[in-house]
């Protein structure tokens, strides 16, 4: 996997994926310059790597781990060996649907005010678990031009220098942070109606479901406080949805109904009213009361992950990790 397409490569990075990332690397392009970025798996993944001939790179784990670290340590092993025009960043247990790469650069050097573009990404097992069902449903974003795109994108190298890479102090949601600094340097984000990667969740149980949300909690509060006040008010809407729907209405609720009247409870009708009216807008069908009874339900465990970013920040304690693999 090297020698040829000196001007694209690939940044992969993950933990203990096992068939995952062997299917993953299987899954690049022949002949593409790859770089796997290992963070301590026990399962044999260096090695699976190594015996494709792709580069590995392990991290150091004496330092903080994060994903944004592992990407940027991963383009700069890339550049190492020669500099790049286009990144391809994959996360470990994903695999790149065939013509992707290409139709990804092509785009990239025809629209020169692009920065990254994605595709569509497929959740590989949606019949395993509604919470793989969950996810298939949430990579389904509209294609055209975005705030942000996820892991896995195609980058513009030289847009990547320009702002430093990714941030590796997050935790979560270092994509979304990164697309707003390209954003205000002039850059653009594109989605494409393109297949792009299949995903494999591996969700089977709520708690893994749980741990996600409340990381997707901590992240926006973090990208509110860092970009909050820009035009986009990047994660404040989130922010302000997660505190009231997972804290304020149970919290008053409780103390109305313990100090006041009992009657207060009743305020705990509105989360099956929300359900019914989210699952009435999507059409009613089986699918849109699974969506709409765990996304009204998403709204507590994001709020945990709010409060844990705003208690951390308080107290200047770090947050480790929130994994839920």
């Amino acid at each position: 996997m090297s020698g040829q397409g000196a001007d694209i490569g690939a940044v992969i990075i993950g933990r203990n994926e096992g068939e995952r990332l062997r299917r993953c690397l299987s899954s690049l392009p022949d002949g593409i310059r790859a770089v796997y970025v290992d963070s301590g798996s026990t399962d044999g993944s260096v090695g699976a790597a190594r015996a494709v001939g792709v580069e590995v790179v392990e991290l150091d784990l004496s330092r903080k781990f994060t994903a944004a670290r592992a990407r940027n340590e991963g383009f700069a092993a890339l550049e190492a060996g020669g500099a790049v025009d286009f990144v391809q960043f994959v996360d470990g247990d994903c695999e790149v649907h065939p013509g992707w790469m290409e139709s990804a650069q092509d785009y990239l050097r025809t629209h020169p005010q692009v920065a990254a573009v994605s595709g569509r990404l497929r959740e590989r097992f949606p019949e395993a678990s509604i919470y793989n069902r969950l996810c298939d449903d949430e990579w389904n974003t509209p294609v055209g031009e975005a705030l942000a795109c996820g892991g896995n994108a195609m980058m513009r190298a030289d847009a990547l220098r320009e702002v430093g890479g990714f941030n590796p102090d997050l935790i979560a949601g270092e994509e979304p942070e990164l697309c707003q600094r390209l954003r205000r340097k002039g850059w653009r984000i594109w989605r494409l109606d393109h297949e792009m990667m299949l995903h494999d969740a591996a969700m089977t149980r709520l708690g893994q479901w749980w741990q996600r949300m409340r990381r997707g909690g901590y992240a926006a509060a973090e990208g509110a406080a860092m970009h909050g006040h820009g035009p986009d008010h990047h994660g404040v809407a989130q922010t302000r949805r997660a505190l009231i729907w997972g804290a304020g209405l149970p919290l008053v609720a409780l103390l109305g109904g313990l100090f006041v009247s009992g009657w207060w409870l009743g305020l705990l009708l509105i989360y099956p009213l929300q359900v019914l009216r989210l699952a009435r807008r999507r059409g009613g069908t089986r699918a849109a009361w699974e969506w709409a009874f765990f996304n009204t339900l998403s709204k507590f465990p994001e709020a945990l992950g709010v409060i844990g970013y705003r208690y951390g920040r308080l107290t200047k304690r770090q947050q480790g990790l929130i994994e839920y693999k």
